[in-house]
């Protein structure tokens, strides 16, 4: 008998029609239109006069990684616009000023990671944000992008990914592949799956696949939550707790044979015998 895989109970999302900020900080810094660098939990918006110019998340391949994986870019010539320059954004503007690359295609790729690191930028917190006012970030020739419209695109990415598979486990934790014995048979899996399904080996995560192939996260996320909802992956399950230390047994009765408490003993039974 094979076992059919249900998702687990939908988890609540928000409607694609509301309007309340994902960051009340961060609507409030467009609104005011300030310069500086936003730090959340898992990731770093950089801020020109109210709007995005750059995101940075350690779930995200940089633009280094996505301009140098495929062969869009020289790996060495990325390194020698890093080395003349402050950060990645700076190295995205000499590579393109210097005409290394076509305009449209490095506009592309910094679209591209801007969205894909902004989304996680934005993910649920634990921990509040905090803002640095800084002259440094700068409208500059690449494009940036309003707040509200990386909000919007946030929250499209959240309901479609919500849609795939309702349960966010797969996204961060390492994954492992399901027995097929315990799944049910499932379409083929398309080649951008394939190659994500390939390097499932109980250690990687979404984001250490993703860095792997050189593609965005989110994308990524989509190709692993259509893997979860066919039944070929799952995160690792989390450790089973530590059962509490068993206390110590007590230490056994020492036998005294010391010749004065001996006869201080044999005292006390003679007095309590009479």
């Amino acid at each position: 008998m094979t076992a059919v895989r249900t998702p687990p109970p939908a988890l609540p999302v928000r409607d694609k029609g509301a309007t309340r900020a994902l960051s009340p900080m961060l609507t409030r810094l467009a609104e005011e239109r300030a310069t500086g660098v936003l730090v959340r939990e898992h990731g770093v918006l950089h801020l020109a006069e109210g709007r995005v110019v750059h995101a940075e998340s350690p779930l995200a391949p940089g633009l280094d990684v996505l301009l140098t994986a495929h062969g869009t870019l020289a790996g060495t010539a990325w390194q020698r616009a890093a080395a003349r320059t402050p950060g990645p954004l700076h190295a995205a503007e000499l590579l393109l000023s210097s005409g290394v690359l076509p305009t449209g295609a490095l506009e592309l790729c910094h679209l591209d990671a801007l969205y894909d690191a902004g989304y996680f930028a934005l993910a649920p917190s634990s921990t509040p944000g905090w803002f640095r006012y800084d002259h440094a970030p700068r409208l500059g020739p690449l494009p940036s992008v309003p707040v509200v419209a990386l909000e919007r695109e946030t929250l499209r990415r959240r309901l479609l990914l919500h849609r795939l598979w309702p349960d966010p486990a797969a996204d961060s934790a390492p994954l492992i592949r399901v027995d097929p014995a315990r799944r049910a048979p499932a379409a083929p899996v398309a080649p951008r799956q394939r190659a994500v399904l390939d390097r499932v080996d109980g250690v990687r995560t979404a984001a250490d696949i993703a860095r792997h192939l050189g593609r965005q996260a989110f994308h990524t996320l989509v190709d692993v939550r259509r893997l979860a909802a066919a039944g070929y992956v799952a995160p690792v399950p989390p450790a089973p707790a530590a059962l509490p230390a068993a206390a110590p047994p007590p230490p056994p009765h020492q036998v005294t044979t010391d010749p004065d408490i001996a006869l201080l003993k044999r005292l006390r039974d003679a007095l309590e015998a009479l």
